[in-house]
């Protein structure tokens, strides 16, 4: 009986060993990953300078995409322990937002140095400066925070001389960079921002339909209760549509929780479109102005009226969510 219970606890000894390692090695592969990718971020921004002109700006970010391409591809390709694969999902997803970003970039810089509607190629480069800010807040709010849970429940020690390191970096240095003003004056390109007209709205239709609401890298359900975090303050993406006839100008997202027991004061987040074009996609990343308080609240999702817009009735959504 003896010898019975030492070769189980020999066994079991095993295997925790053997799961503690898989989680180091985890985190050593994630490290060096997001290292790399930051690298490739101060390369990319210490070399957009006013003097860098449009081929030496171009061959910058495709050398940027190109690298984060092959960082994507080597993350896809973790051996991941079961405790880490919804942290892996997150990683992946945030590498990719990289990936997908600098490929936007690119792909806008020549028209904003030489072409005919550098405006709206500005415009696109800021837009894609904030899927590089949502690849940090996803890696930094939620790939980082599962992945150092699962290290200590095991009991592996984090930071200092002899625990687990971590990369807290972020890709995008300046949240500037999702002016479009800001854009134009970094990269010494024209830039003229949209006015608002004092005149009647142009013919035809106006207006936008809001389509779906994600937060913690899941869609709200209207029915049924959505739990997201509350701490740090939570980013409600918004993905709508012109469904109009006509070009719109400074598009304003607006999410607002209030309590539903009535009491306790609401919290809202704004954020703004530069422009949308009809019938075309479009998405915004509206952030809570604070974090609130654990509960449950309605989440109102809306994309506010433009002028020229008759009915919004397709605006907005409402959701149940119990912040925890």
């Amino acid at each position: 009986m003896v010898l019975l219970i030492v070769v189980i606890l020999g066994v079991n000894a095993c295997q925790v060993s053997q799961r503690n390692s898989a989680l180091v090695d985890y985190n050593s592969h994630v490290v060096a990953v997001i290292t790399q990718s930051t690298n490739t971020s101060h390369q990319l921004f210490s070399s957009l300078t006013p003097t860098s002109g449009a081929q030496n700006v171009q061959a910058a970010v495709f050398n940027a995409r190109d690298a984060a391409g092959r960082q994507l591809t080597e993350a896809q390709g973790f051996s991941v322990p079961s405790e880490d694969s919804q942290a892996q999902q997150y990683l992946v997803l945030a590498l990719k937002m990289r990936h997908d970003g600098l490929t936007k970039f690119g792909d806008s810089v020549q028209q904003a140095f030489s072409g005919t509607a550098k405006t709206d190629a500005v415009n696109a480069i800021a837009v894609a400066m904030a899927d590089l800010y949502a690849s940090d807040v996803t890696y930094r709010n939620y790939a980082l925070p599962l992945e150092l849970g699962a290290l200590k429940s095991a009991g592996i020690g984090i930071g200092g001389t002899n625990g687990q390191q971590v990369d807290t970096d972020v890709f995008l240095p300046d949240v500037r960079w999702l002016q479009p003003s800001f854009v134009a004056g970094e990269l010494n390109v024209s830039y003229a921002p949209p006015t608002t007209s004092s005149g009647p709205p142009a013919p035809g239709i106006h207006g936008h339909r809001l389509d779906t609401v994600s937060a913690d890298g899941n869609t709200l359900s209207t029915t049924g209760t959505n739990n997201v975090s509350a701490s740090p303050a939570p980013t409600f993406t918004l993905n709508f549509e012109n469904d109009g006839t006509n070009t719109e100008h400074n598009v304003v997202c607006k999410v607002t929780a209030t309590p539903t027991s009535g009491t306790g004061p609401s919290v809202t987040g704004t954020a703004t479109v530069a422009t949308t074009s009809p019938g075309a996609p479009a998405t915004c990343n509206v952030t809570l102005s604070s974090a609130p308080a654990t509960g449950s609240y309605t989440v109102t999702a809306q994309i506010e009226r433009v002028p020229g817009e008759k009915t919004v009735v397709h605006n907005s959504k409402t959701f149940p969510v119990n912040f925890q």
